[in-house]
């Protein structure tokens, strides 16, 4: 059943084969699992890097705090606003927020234009009142004056805000969180008031 080898040379040339049969299968393996290795660290990076961008996407937005409006007078006796003032903070949980790399957009009966912070026509030291416009701390506020007088505004397609005007003012931070504060002109404005909670 069995073949004995009975050359000696024989037997030790099979078991060189072996070896190196077993060498290869021991490098092709090797390499394998530096290749799986490699890709799993790749993934896991990717991945760790995936959600914390899906992280700051959720968390780190403004909260309004608090909106009003600078009521004057027009050239046809009625009174209006010219200027809506956002007091805003950091989400909690939220990160650094850079207020200067933040966009705002509104929406309303004059239409929709959006503009980033940075950009608007007032200077950004009294746009922002905070250092350098990066809210730091939960306790940290600022005041976002957004300017819609006919002359100098903000946005080139609104002029003021009339009585029952409505506005929608979506703010975006950088990593793409966004906040939407829906406002509404109250529908009577008088000389008694300077200015109006929205």
């Amino acid at each position: 059943m069995f073949e004995a080898i009975t050359d000696e040379e024989q037997r030790g040339q099979v078991g060189i084969g072996t070896l190196i049969v077993f060498i290869a299968m021991v490098l092709v393996a090797a390499i394998a699992a530096g290749v799986l290795i490699n890709t799993a660290g790749f993934l896991q990076t990717q991945a760790e890097a995936t959600g914390e961008e899906s992280t700051s996407q959720v968390s780190d937005r403004l909260q309004v705090v608090s909106t009003s409006g600078n009521v004057v007078e027009n050239t046809t006796d009625n009174y209006v606003i010219n200027n809506v003032t956002f007091v805003v903070a950091k989400a909690p949980g939220a990160g650094l927020v850079d207020l200067k790399e933040t966009t705002v957009q509104v929406i309303g009966e004059q239409g929709q234009n959006s503009t980033q912070l940075d950009d608007l026509d007032a200077d950004i030291e009294s746009v922002l009142d905070v250092d350098n416009g990066v809210l730091t701390d939960n306790s940290d506020r600022a005041a976002v004056h957004l300017n819609f007088s006919t002359t100098n505004g903000d946005f080139s397609n609104y002029a003021e805000l009339k009585s029952g005007e409505r506005l929608t003012a979506t703010f975006t931070t950088a990593s793409g969180a966004s906040t939407t504060k829906e406002i509404r002109v109250p529908t009577t404005l008088t000389s008694d008031q300077d200015s109006v909670r929205l």
